[in-house]
Formats: C-alpha cells, structure tokens, sequence
C-alpha cells in the first residue's frame, strides 16, 4: 500500500486534462459527455491528448450512456476501444461491465484485462450498481483489476465513508479503493480517513458560452466543463499534506 495520497481528475476536455498535469495530478480518467455520467472519447480526442499530457491517462471505454451491461455488438466496441488506447499509448484503462441481474460480469471483465495487458485496469462506477459490493470486490481482484472507482453506493463518496472504509479494509492492499463522486477540497479530510490512497474528482465547472452571437432558437447548445484549476490545487496540496513518503 502506498503512503503517497495521489488524486485522479475526471476530464472532459483536453483543456482539463491539461490542467491537471500542472496542478500535480497523478492520471487522468478521459471522458465524454458529463450529463449523462461520461462515455468513451474520440480517437482524435484520446491521440489528441495523449500528446499533451504525461501524466497517466485512462480513457473511459463506455460506448453508451445508462446501465453497464451491453451486448455482443456494444462488447466488441469495447474491444475495439481498448486497441485504441493501446495504439495511442494510454497508461491504463476505465470500464465496468454487469449481467442483466446487476452482478459483475467477472467473465468479460476477466477478458477486458487479458485483452489490455500491458495496460491497467480500473473497474468504474459499475461497481456502485452491483447488488453486493463486497462479493464483487473479491471478484475484480480475482480478474487482475488495479483499482476500483466507487463512491460507496451512494450518490457522493462522502456520503459513504464507513462503507468505503471497509472496502479499504477488505482490499487490504490487494487492489486500490478510489472514493469518487462529490470528492472536494472541503470533504477530502473525511476520505482520506477512510485509507484510501486514490482519490477521483472532475471539480468541474460550466465555461460561458464566448460567442459573440447567439441565439435562443437553439436548445441544444449543451455545456462546455472544464476542471476548476483553483479547486484542483486545494485538493492536492490537502494530499500532499497528508502524504507520509
């Protein structure tokens, strides 16, 4: 187990990924569309920054929107996807996949690291919609996954720091429990209590829309987010702070 706290950034665009290389972030998770809990980047997105950036980078391999369980044909998206990251040399990646009945898809997530390697394995927020967290832990340590986003099966991490605590515990050193999800400068005190040693936020925040025009026929603008800088650096010098190296 490490005694250096490290922090993992949620980007949604270059910019962020950007940003949090130079605050001191450890890796990034690279996604796509935020409002609707990120799915897989472009090519062009995961090359693009690839180039930018040194710190690790862990593209979120999610060809939709909704639950985790996908199909023959969504399966091998995902399949494609990882011969992307390792192309463009990426560091690792972040997927999750379930069964119809919400438990672990163990045979595919097994799969997913063989088909990865060298490349790590994170196992993403599938993880908070299993019916038994800690059965499904054992069962990604069986599969070689390196790491588990989870905010405890709650909404936010903070709101679950006895049962990430657990988690912690159970893990024992043998796969890294990284509390995510409503993770911020003013509740990270809380989750570094509970032994984790990873710790994921996006600290996103809408960029205005700069056109110089605009107009009010079109619904579909959406947001731009990019990660809050200020933000960013509060929660790593709390880390650092908090390190013993």
């Amino acid at each position: 187990m490490s005694n250096k706290l490290v922090l993992e950034v949620c980007a949604f665009t270059i910019q962020s990924c950007i940003i949090a290389e130079r605050v001191g972030a450890a890796r990034v998770e690279l996604c796509d569309n935020p409002v609707e809990g990120g799915t897989c980047p472009s090519y062009g997105t995961i090359k693009r920054v690839r180039s930018k950036v040194s710190i690790d980078l862990y593209p979120i391999l999610r060809p939709r929107s909704g639950n985790y369980f996908y199909d023959d044909e969504e399966f091998a998206i995902v399949r494609e996807d990882i011969r992307v990251c390792k192309e463009t040399g990426c560091d690792g990646i972040s997927v999750g996949v379930q069964k119809m009945d919400g438990t672990l898809d163990v045979e595919r997530m097994r799969r997913v690291v063989e088909w990865a390697y060298p490349m790590g394995v994170t196992c993403n927020r599938a993880f908070d919609a299993v019916p038994d967290a800690y059965k499904a832990l054992e069962e990604l340590i069986d599969c070689g996954c390196e790491r588990v986003l989870t905010s405890g099966q709650k909404s936010a991490a903070p709101d679950a720091a006895d049962v990430l605590a657990k988690l912690v515990q159970q893990a024992a050193g043998r796969i890294s429990i990284m509390p995510g999800a409503g993770v911020r400068s003013t509740n990270l005190e809380k989750l570094i209590a509970t032994g984790a040693y990873e710790f994921h936020t996006s600290a996103r925040k809408i960029v205005p829309n700069s056109l110089t025009y605009q107009t009010n026929e079109i619904t579909d603008y959406g947001n731009v987010y990019i990660a809050d800088e200020e933000e960013l650096k509060a929660i790593v010098s709390l880390l650092r702070a908090n390190s013993h190296e």
